[in-house]
Formats: C-alpha cells, sequence, structure tokens
C-alpha cells in the first residue's frame, strides 16, 4: 500500500478524478448488470410520471429518491458480490450469505420505494 502522500490529488483534481471514477462504475453498471438496467429505467419512467402528478415538490424529491435508493442498494449489492468473487469462486456459507444478504437489501429497498409510492399516491 502506498502511503506517499505525494502522489494523491488535492482540490478539483480530486473532485475531477473522483466524478471520472463515478462515471466508470454508472457506465459499468449500465453495461454489466441487467437489473440495473432495469432499475434505471424504471427511474427514467417514474420521475417522469412524477413530473405529471398533483403533489408537492417534497412528494415528487421522495418519489424520485425512493428509486435513486434501490440503484443506491443496487450498486451496493453488485459491490459486495464484486469482492466476494474476487476472493474466490469456490462454495463458501459466508460468501453465499454476503450475496444472499445484498440481494435481501435490495428487495428491501424494492419495499421501501413501493411505500413510499404507495403513501404518497393514496392519501
Amino acid at each position: 500500500m502506498n502511503t506517499d502522500n505525494s502522489f494523491k490529488r488535492t482540490g478539483i483534481k480530486r473532485v475531477i478524478a473522483a466524478f471520472g471514477n463515478t462515471n466508470k462504475g454508472i457506465y459499468w453498471m449500465l453495461k454489466n448488470e441487467a437489473a440495473f438496467r432495469q432499475e434505471a429505467v424504471l427511474l427514467c419512467l417514474l420521475s417522469g410520471v412524477s413530473l405529471f402528478l398533483d403533489v408537492t415538490a417534497l412528494e415528487r424529491v421522495l418519489l424520485i429518491c425512493s428509486v435513486l435508493f434501490v440503484l443506491l442498494i443496487e450498486t451496493l449489492n453488485t459491490a459486495i458480490e464484486a469482492v466476494v468473487d474476487r476472493i474466490g469462486f469456490e462454495f463458501h456459507q459466508l460468501s453465499g450469505l454476503a450475496k444472499d444478504l445484498g440481494s435481501a437489501a435490495v428487495f428491501i429497498s424494492f419495499i421501501i420505494a413501493s411505500l413510499v409510492w404507495g403513501a404518497i399516491l393514496c392519501f
């Protein structure tokens, strides 16, 4: 591990580099993860729908953020899977558990998004 701070970016260069890493990550997810692509399409569709709903600005933000939350959790789930796969492909109970828990987190995020949309649209 390099502990020499002379190679670390600072200021705006660090921000630009971080943004580049973010773009690489999102591009990789869109290219390689079908679930992320489907959820991104869902985000686009539901964000558009939210613009036509008779809701407050705060409610619209909550509607959109609830779907963004699903994308966030999907990204974290994929990160967990990548780390587990990096360690090894042989079966291990804890590896399977980590992947199952990541999947459960995605499911819970869908429940949260559904509850937010249901609560705002029905009340």
